[in-house]
């Protein structure tokens, strides 16, 4: 079967066994086949999604297939489809090849930055750095690294080696460090837990002495605050025999103020009925009665003795001192109205006053013999003065 080609005929192939409509078809078939790539080519480019250097070589591969093909069809017009769909290809594969050298320069980037995360990282000084977050950090970086490798474009080898060593150094350098700090920080821990065992120990001997070795304990204590930190399990365990030998002696101590108070019932019952008895004697009026009746409660007081708790021994003593001091104040009101040597100064500043306003009686008589109005009111006023004080010092 022969196919005609602008001007001239070209033999396809021939179909013997058929007949001339079967081998037509046959041959149409095969154009069919080979319009149907060419659409599906043409497809594929106008949706996007498909590499255009991929699509082109396809192109190209149709385009040898349909020159010179054993098919009945347009073949000139799929010829055309095919130059017009590799040209469209070529232009997108040079965008394409532009934006995938970009994508490389940016990959190139962003893992030269994870690098760079991760020297910095490397390059802190291992004793201030706060490892559990460091190694967060550091187990964040590779796995991002990770991703870029796994989803990224493809890397040139050089690039991709130098960094990936650079990484890998960076990583080794903290982990190195890690493993440094850790065994210095054991050891560390180590020298601790002995002292604070020492301390415990100490601590835990002095549960015989009971109440009497809670100084010794604080004094310990204050030497557990300085002993440092042994790691979070071995101070907590250390911790907890430390503060039960504690809570023994402070135990021992509350018990014997239990004891105590239990005591000291009768004591406080006794001093309650002192108070309502001394009551009455600030009101006494005869001051050496007051003061007798006084210093007996004041005897029977102490004779009765300390009381516990203490804050129950001050209340009660507050009370006492309130009638105390009442009786003292009305002691020294008395001793200063009768003291002989404040009288004798009175008597004398009497006498004085006495000599003062006979002389400006006098004076005043002269200034109204006289007529003389200034000396008058001048004698008048202190004249008065002198009486006023004389008043106040009941002469």
């Amino acid at each position: 079967m022969s196919v005609r080609e602008g001007d001239a005929w070209r033999v396809v192939g021939q179909y013997p066994d058929g007949s001339p409509a079967e081998a037509l078809a046959y041959f149409e078939r095969k154009y069919a086949d080979l319009a149907s790539e060419v659409t599906l080519l043409e497809v594929r480019h106008r949706r996007g999604g498909a590499s255009a250097s991929d699509l082109r070589a396809a192109a190209a591969g149709v385009m040898i297939k349909t020159e010179g093909a054993a098919a009945v069809g347009d073949l000139a017009g799929l010829t055309s489809r095919l130059q017009a769909l590799i040209a469209d290809l070529s232009a997108a594969s040079e965008t394409e090849a532009a934006e995938a050298k970009q994508a490389v320069d940016d990959a190139v980037a962003e893992r030269t930055q994870i690098v760079e995360k991760a020297e910095a990282l490397a390059a802190r000084d291992p004793q201030t750095v706060q490892w559990k977050q460091a190694s967060a950090e550091m187990s964040a970086l590779f796995d991002e690294w990770q991703q870029h490798q796994q989803n990224g474009p493809r890397l040139p080898k050089s690039a991709g080696q130098q960094l990936w060593k650079r990484f890998r150094e960076a990583r080794s350098t903290v982990d190195k460090h890690r493993r440094e700090f850790y065994a210095q920080l054991d050891e560390a821990h180590k020298a601790v837990r002995q002292r604070k065992n020492r301390l415990v120990e100490r601590a835990e001997a002095l549960a015989p002495q009971g109440e009497d070795g809670i100084a010794a304990y604080r004094s310990l204590l204050d030497e557990w605050k300085a002993a440092g930190r042994a790691g979070k399990k071995a101070d907590d365990a250390l911790w907890a025999r430390f503060k039960a030998a504690g809570d023994a002696l402070f135990q021992a101590r509350s018990e014997r103020a239990a004891a105590d108070a239990e005591a000291s019932k009768e004591k406080i019952a006794a001093k309650k009925e002192l108070l309502a008895e001394a009551a009455p004697i600030a009101d006494e009026s005869d001051l050496s009665k007051a003061r007798a009746l006084l210093t007996g409660v004041q005897r029977r007081w102490d004779e009765i003795g300390r009381i516990h708790p203490r804050e129950a021994e001050r209340a009660l003593d507050d009370d006492l001192r309130k009638i105390e001091q009442s009786v003292r104040a009305r002691e020294d009101a008395d001793w200063k109205r009768n003291n002989p040597e404040t009288k004798a100064r009175a008597n004398d500043m009497t006498r004085q006053l006495h000599d003062a306003i006979a002389k400006l009686e006098q004076d005043l008589v002269d200034a109204e013999a006289g007529g003389d109005a200034r000396k008058i009111a001048a004698a008048k006023d202190a004249l008065e003065a002198r009486r006023g004080w004389l008043r106040a010092l009941g002469g």
